[in-house]
């Protein structure tokens, strides 16, 4: 890890947006682009989240510092394949999915997942068809396309954002409700995790998987985070 080589980090407004400054030199992406950020909140967070590192910087860490160089320097090149790969994540999404058994379990999934797969197809015209195993359905190919306009109409930082958040829950449906402020990141991150939390209950939880789930939950809720300081 790179040693810490700044005393202060500070949001600052710049030509087009916000941007942030160590001890006044406002920083690069890696692309050595401008760092500008759309909002003086995200700004804000991000300046947080450097003023927060030790005597090291851990950039594993600084999630939203990583998702907004991924949103300035490769998303403008690559929005296309991206709404491509959201839509393949609806061919598969977690939520069309459903058990074959326990009852108790299917009855669960059936309450926290059937809400947002209706919100889907009423608000955007997404309609998955749900099956009972690992076996995907094929999916609508109207119900495809427009997953993937809708996702070409958001914004740089916005698309990062549910791109990832696809890749963090295994849903395209969660991915989106929580861009759209449907619901929150944590609760779709509870959502996408119905079966390990069931296993867990029947069977317990070793010291290795409970980091990793709070590890992958901390991802969660900077992804939430993220969304919110978009405005």
């Amino acid at each position: 890890m790179p040693k810490r080589f700044y005393k202060q980090a500070a949001p600052e407004e710049m030509p087009g947006g916000w941007t942030v400054a160590l001890d006044g030199r406002t920083i690069k992406t890696p692309a050595r682009e401008a760092f500008r950020l759309p909002t003086e909140r995200l700004a804000k967070l991000i300046a947080a989240e450097w003023n927060g590192q030790g005597d090291k910087i851990d950039l594993a860490r600084m999630h939203l510092t990583r998702l907004a160089n991924v949103a300035i320097d490769r998303t403008p090149e690559i929005r296309e394949e991206m709404a491509d790969e959201l839509a393949r994540y609806c061919e598969t999404d977690l939520l069309c999915h459903l058990a074959e058994g326990p009852s108790e379990l299917v009855a669960r999934q059936e309450e926290l997942w059937r809400p947002v797969r209706d919100w889907a197809g009423q608000e955007f015209g997404i309609l998955l068809v749900p099956v009972e195993g690992i076996l995907a359905s094929p999916q609508p190919d109207a119900s495809l396309e427009a997953a993937r306009e809708h996702v070409l109409g958001m914004d740089d930082f916005r698309l990062t954002g549910t791109l990832y958040a696809c890749g963090l829950f295994g849903s395209a449906l969660l991915a989106l409700a929580v861009a759209d402020g449907q619901i929150s990141a944590d609760d779709a991150f509870e959502r996408s995790r119905l079966d390990e939390a069931w296993q867990t209950e029947q069977w317990g939880e070793d010291a290795e998987a409970k980091a990793a789930t709070e590890a992958r939950r901390k991802e969660a809720r900077a992804v939430g985070t993220w969304m919110k300081a978009l405005g």
